[in-house]
């Protein structure tokens, strides 16, 4: 049997994920499906489950408390967000450091990929649950795609590229397969 192909790994092997810093995020449905709603005239009409995925995109900081929201958009097959960690630093006592004695912050409970998979997990089961028609069968594109926003200029530029989204719909490349 020949073995499968290895497939590129999609974040920096380097770079620390749950570190402070701000993330560009898109998150697409499996094959593009429009699964959320459509746009017309420029404008995002979400229909149930894209109410879902917008409401469940906000709740992000009640199960991550290092986590914050700037701007998002839900679209009719993917999902665009910036999220800013901000995780808490050590409080030391003269030399000592009192992290294990306080069930201090875990990164690996912290990080961008927690994060996503939270999201993407908690409305894919709320999907295809009882909640919604049994014809329906919700599915994520595998992994996502995100982007370390390293200054304020960056930071600028994406958050109007995730405002400008809807009216931008025919170019987006996330429209079709």
């Amino acid at each position: 049997m020949k073995p499968l192909p290895r497939r590129k790994p999609l974040r920096l092997p380097w770079y620390d994920y749950s570190s402070e810093g701000a993330y560009f995020v898109t998150i697409c449905t499996k094959h593009r499906e429009h699964y959320f709603g459509e746009i017309h005239n420029g404008i995002m009409g979400l229909n149930a489950i894209g109410l879902i995925a917008h409401q469940f995109w906000q709740d992000i900081p009640n199960h991550f408390e290092y986590a914050f929201l700037d701007e998002f958009v839900v679209m009719p097959n993917h999902v665009h967000g910036i999220i800013f960690i901000d995780p808490p630093q050590p409080t030391p006592v003269g030399d000592a450091d009192l992290r294990p004695l306080r069930g201090w912050y875990d990164r690996t409970k912290m990080g961008l990929s927690k994060i996503i998979h939270g999201f993407k997990s908690s409305i894919t089961r709320t999907i295809n649950g009882d909640y919604f028609d049994v014809n329906v069968r919700f599915a994520w594109q595998r992994s996502y795609h995100d982007h370390i926003i390293r200054n304020e200029y960056a930071l600028n530029q994406i958050r109007q590229y995730i405002r400008h989204n809807p009216q931008n719909w025919n170019q987006d490349k996330n429209r079709l397969i």
